[in-house]
């Protein structure tokens, strides 16, 4: 299933995935560092959400109190989330 999720506190706006049975494939952010946000993308394709999750959860960017993959960490879970909701309604 499509993803999206809107951010918080991050350059990039918007991240969007695919997640099929909590594994997350062709993620796509809009805004933010270009290479960055290139980058990514490619070192998660085809990681379980959880996974995900625990690698990039709470990595900041500067001062801020979060990052592009503290969001991409958040989106994940919450695709996952929906994935499993989608499945039991």
């Amino acid at each position: 299933m499509r993803f999206s999720y809107k951010t918080q506190g991050t350059c990039s706006r918007l991240i969007e995935m695919d997640v099929n049975d909590g594994v997350i494939t062709n993620v796509v952010f809009t805004g933010g560092c270009n290479g960055n946000l290139k980058s990514i993308p490619i070192l998660v394709d085809g990681m379980k959400a959880d996974d995900i999750a625990a690698k990039l959860s709470g990595v900041t960017c500067g001062i801020k109190s979060t990052s592009c993959g503290d969001q991409l960490a958040r989106a994940v879970l919450a695709a996952k989330k929906a994935e499993q909701d989608a499945k039991n309604a």
